[in-house]
């Protein structure tokens, strides 16, 4: 295959790489040291003398069907549980066609702020919405996305105790059977896979022990990570003590999920002891800085858990309680909140922009990402600095983070770009925008 020479960037995170990389058969092939030309015949040649170039931007934790509910009137200023109770009978009329619409433009959105690999957990399955991972995947295809599907799941409705109305559950032979169909035909194990697929059983207040244990046994069996949210808020522990008799953390454990095939959502509530169990056990935790400030669940302890040996990566969290899906928004936000937390010595933009790369390629298991270096898959996201909130910027990589980039001009996934000049090649973004919008509307009305 021809080779691609990503000629003499404006910046780039990677070593001994100023006069850029070259690709070829969608890995990275070499680095090219500052002055130097690689010596490859017939080699096409991509100018980044105005771009600065960074590894592919990791999303690992997401809610693609909720970007139908963004700010939405009845679920604004509650805490979680509140805010679930309100949204979850609007989410019980989901249907195919919404979430199509859902989830092409929330992966759209994550594409353009560079964001090169997403995982996706969905949960909510009402009457007729039994293929919803499938939609899922197809609209990731169509895109040229990477993806890590997480086949989430609840069996606890309200009338056991739980939140989400029954019309939203399931039970839990359709889930384990449908959690096997979806590895079987979408699970791409080798590292240049376009699709994986995880099993997610959604919290311990929406699903059964049984379940828990269950999907453990599963996942290990068919070779699969595991994922779901856990201590996220105060009330998720009150309610673990009071109807299991113990916290979060050793409810996890006690069903199996301990251990470094699991990565957690949030994790603000950890104390120090829980912390340096979960370093031991390898379990990785996404930070979720919008949704956590704008729920108002309190502060993931980053620095703490990297300090005792943790893998940390970065997530955007539903659009119905971010109420974005822009990666490299996140990137900022995390920066700051951590910063405001830990101060100046202790956090820096390139510990930022680390957690959403090699932090978050570590929580979902693929090393092959979230770094630019020879062998690695050939996922970039390519930022101009022209716009005014540039101007006089020093350092181009600080740039992104301090200044507050947020659209990249090119993408590229596998060798392949998938964003150039700042537009999704083939999509009329209008269009999307106007079926997406239709059915926002027809939800929440009923």
């Amino acid at each position: 295959m021809r080779a691609l020479w990503i000629r003499n960037p404006l910046g780039i995170l990677a070593e001994n790489a100023a006069g850029g990389i070259v690709v070829r058969g969608g890995v990275v092939e070499a680095l090219v040291p500052a002055g130097g030309v690689p010596g490859i015949p017939d080699m096409a040649v991509f100018d980044a003398s105005a771009h600065v170039v960074i590894p592919g931007l990791i999303n690992t934790h997401h809610h693609f069907y909720q970007t139908l509910t963004r700010a939405c009137a009845s679920a604004m200023n509650q805490p979680l549980f509140g805010w679930l109770t309100a949204l979850y009978p609007i989410w019980a009329r989901l249907t195919p066609e919404a979430l199509d619409a859902a989830a092409t433009l929330a992966l759209t959105e994550l594409l353009l702020s560079g964001c090169t690999t997403t995982t996706d957990h969905h949960y909510v399955f009402p009457p007729g919405l039994d293929h919803a991972i499938d939609i899922e995947i197809a609209a990731a295809q169509r895109l040229g996305m990477r993806v890590t599907v997480t086949r989430g799941s609840m069996n606890r409705s309200q009338k056991d105790g739980g939140l989400p109305p029954d019309s939203v559950v399931q039970d839990e032979d359709t889930i384990l059977a449908d959690s096997a169909r979806l590895v079987a035909r979408y699970h791409q194990p080798g590292p240049d896979g376009l699709v994986r697929v995880a099993l997610a059983p959604c919290s311990p207040f929406s699903v059964t022990t049984s379940l828990m244990k269950s999907s453990a046994a599963l996942a290990a069996r068919l070779g699969v990570r595991l994922h779901t949210h856990l201590a996220e808020t105060e009330d998720e522990n009150r309610f673990c003590q009071e109807t299991m008799g113990c916290r979060p953390l050793d409810y996890l454990e006690e069903c199996g999920w301990l251990h470094d095939g699991t990565w957690l959502a949030h994790g603000v509530h950890f104390n120090a002891s829980e912390i340096a169990r979960l370093a031991k056990a390898g379990t990785a935790v996404t930070h979720c800085p919008c949704s956590n400030q704008i729920l108002f669940s309190g502060y993931c302890p980053v620095c703490d858990m990297e300090q005792a040996g943790m893998r940390v990566g970065l997530g955007v969290d539903g659009s119905a309680s971010n109420n974005a899906s822009n990666l490299m928004q996140e990137v900022r936000a995390a920066f700051l909140l951590q910063r405001g937390r830990y101060g100046v010595e202790r956090v820096s933009h390139l510990d930022a922009i680390r957690w959403a790369t090699t932090g978050s390629a570590a929580c979902i298991g693929r090393p092959e990402l979230g770094r630019i270096a020879v062998g690695a898959q050939a996922d970039l996201a390519l930022y101009r600095l022209d716009e005014l909130r540039f101007s006089g910027a020093g350092d181009p990589l600080a740039a992104l983070v301090l200044c507050g980039a947020h659209h990249a001009d090119q993408v590229m996934v596998g060798g392949r770009w998938v964003v150039e000049d700042g537009m999704v090649p083939g999509l009329d973004i209008r269009a999307l925008m106007r079926r997406h919008g239709a059915a926002a509307r027809a939800l929440v009305a009923g």
